[in-house]
């Protein structure tokens, strides 16, 4: 529907889109957290949630990630917000809600404390204190010679580790971001603390709220998935209402 959607550096980004009803003008775009892709259960089941419920929904790939082009081991936050951009540039007259899981809630944060075309933000199991989180994983690697989580395909490289420490977190940022937020979270997260979303909810503006889920760990995996489904549906359903 939206052809080629491809980032500053030429590379195309690998999206699917969920038609919803209608000729809707509000849409959800879904990005994945590090390692992940578009096609992650939790993500899609999203998805087609959100588009059963009539909202349209684009989830898709950064670069370097699935089937986007680009190398992995050039995948890092900061482009992940370029690539976000260009996404955002494909979609020209929809009011956009983003919605990031893990590192894709930083990029989320990043991207909508300077981007006014983002209207609604919700952070799924976001990641916060990005400095801490490369060292307590991967801490133990040696960049540019190790992998991410043991994972052949998922190279550690020190572009991502200069990144991670260069941004050191995203708590800073929360002030600026005036849209409402969605803040999902599982109580048993043991990759993201959900400490994190307590901590940057106490400075997020209003409208803001913050989902504790009993039980459910970073993925939502099991019936946390359809939990998570219902109750972000819902919230963007509502706020799409107010936005008229």
């Amino acid at each position: 529907m939206f052809g080629d959607i491809r980032n500053s550096h030429g590379e195309r980004l690998d999206y699917s889109f969920h038609q919803g009803e209608g000729d809707s003008k509000h849409i959800v775009v879904l990005g994945h957290g590090v390692t992940g892709n578009k096609d992650r259960p939790f993500v899609v089941a999203l998805a087609n949630g959100l588009a059963a419920s009539g909202i349209p929904v684009l989830r898709f790939s950064f670069s370097g990630n699935g089937d986007s082009e680009g190398r992995f081991v050039d995948s890092t936050i900061s482009k992940e917000v370029e690539d976000l951009g260009s996404v955002l540039d494909a979609l020209s007259g929809y009011s956009v809600c983003y919605a990031g899981h893990s590192m894709g809630g930083a990029v989320g944060v990043l991207r909508a404390s300077r981007d006014s075309r983002i209207k609604l933000l919700v952070s799924l199991a976001g990641m916060v204190h990005t400095k801490t989180f490369a060292q307590t994983e991967f801490g133990g690697e040696t960049p540019d010679e190790g992998l991410m989580w043991d994972k052949p395909e998922c190279p550690l490289s020190s572009a991502y580790m200069d990144d991670m420490a260069q941004i050191d977190s995203v708590v800073n940022r929360a002030s600026r971001i005036t849209v409402p937020w969605l803040l999902v979270h599982g109580t048993e997260d043991d990759v993201v603390p959900i400490a994190e979303s307590r901590e940057i909810l106490e400075i997020a503006n209003q409208p803001k709220e913050l989902i504790e889920l009993a039980g459910a760990d970073h993925v939502f995996s099991d019936e946390a998935t359809s939990v998570m489904v219902t109750k972000v549906a819902l919230w963007v359903q509502t706020q799409i209402g107010n936005l008229g």
